[in-house]
């Protein structure tokens, strides 16, 4: 398989450039993977699609304003993009990344100033706050993907309503869709519901490329699986019931935790999930509707399959569902 192997033709009519006015009126597609069943819903009706005692296990990261714009000497502007501290420092994303020097200062609002120490290729570099941090905090973007053209009016609509640990430079979006009366009609089911982090950087957002397929190993991201959910996650398997994660980044984190001896923990995690993988805890997805070529694509294929993967993807382009971020969902169970 190559990453040709996971393209599709996607209209652009179809990319969602908004979020709905509200979350949980995006559709939903269930598909019962033993029934070979697909069903058209709506987000709201998730929990008549769960049993008593099933467990959604969610990321509670938070995206953090990781754009910053910022000016060279010369008045060219630069843009970076926080990956994640190292030390004092930040790894970035910087653009353009070959006229920008190392030791080179850039120039925030104010008198706000960083300087570029090292650079790593493939365009990260790390970078260092000189003065003014605060300034650049205050004038950080939550840093939307570059399909989605529009500005949008609430930056709280790219968080989860239960965003709380900042540190994410892209949101765990099949969490967009949940509200008050989706954890109420959860409740009411006696679906479970247990929480991970998981700060989303290149792992899960950057577009593979063939080595990264060959090496079967992603940029690493930070995750943690709080005691509480590990405690959670092995009552919930040892009853027979379903451990179902609520994006491709709760089930990165759940199962990099089951590569060893499943438990509490926390670190750094290069898993690539694609076909082929054996899913040590994680039996169920909500998702969202992926690019080609991505990782997300691959994690799924591997509870589906990539034939009945595209094949949905097709049927949810006949029936102009809404893709990517701010699109609909799918519940794999």
């Amino acid at each position: 398989m190559t990453l040709a192997d996971y393209d599709y033709d996607l209209p652009q009519r179809l990319i969602a450039q908004e979020p709905l006015a509200e979350r949980d009126q995006a559709r939903l597609m269930v598909v019962r993977r033993a029934q070979a069943e697909v069903v058209h819903a709506r987000f709201f009706e998730l929990s008549s699609f769960l049993e008593e005692g099933d467990l959604l296990v969610a990321n509670d990261t938070r995206v953090r304003p990781a754009r910053w714009h910022l000016r060279r000497a010369t008045g060219g502007g630069v843009e970076v993009l926080l990956l994640h501290p190292e030390g004092t420092r930040w790894l970035v994303l910087l653009k353009p990344y070959r006229r920008v020097r190392e030791g080179e200062e850039l120039q925030g609002p104010g008198e706000s100033r960083v300087r570029i120490m090292e650079k790593r290729g493939e365009g990260m570099a790390v970078l260092e706050v000189e003065a003014g941090a605060s300034r650049l905090w205050e004038a950080g973007e939550i840093p939307l993907p570059p399909y989605i053209r529009r500005p949008l009016v609430d930056r709280e609509r790219y968080q989860t309503i239960y965003a709380r640990e900042e540190g994410s430079a892209a949101a765990p979006t099949a969490g967009l869709h949940f509200t008050a009366r989706t954890f109420a009609d959860l409740k009411g089911k006696g679906v479970e519901v247990a929480w991970v982090t998981l700060h989303v950087g290149l792992g899960t957002f950057r577009p593979l490329r063939e080595e990264d397929v060959g090496r079967g190993k992603l940029h690493s991201e930070w995750y943690r699986v709080p005691a509480e959910t590990a405690l959670k996650v092995k009552g919930a398997l040892a009853r027979g019931k379903r451990v179902v994660a609520v994006g491709t980044t709760a089930c990165r984190a759940l199962e990099a935790a089951a590569q060893g001896d499943f438990g509490a923990q926390e670190g750094w995690t290069d898993l690539f999930i694609q076909p082929g993988y054996s899913f040590q805890v994680v039996q169920g997805l909500i998702t969202n509707f992926h690019l080609p070529r991505s990782s997300l694509l691959y994690l799924v294929a591997a509870f589906l399959g990539r034939e009945r993967l595209l094949s949905l993807y097709r049927v949810a382009m006949e029936k102009e569902y809404r893709f990517y971020s701010f699109g609909d969902a799918m519940l794999i169970l």
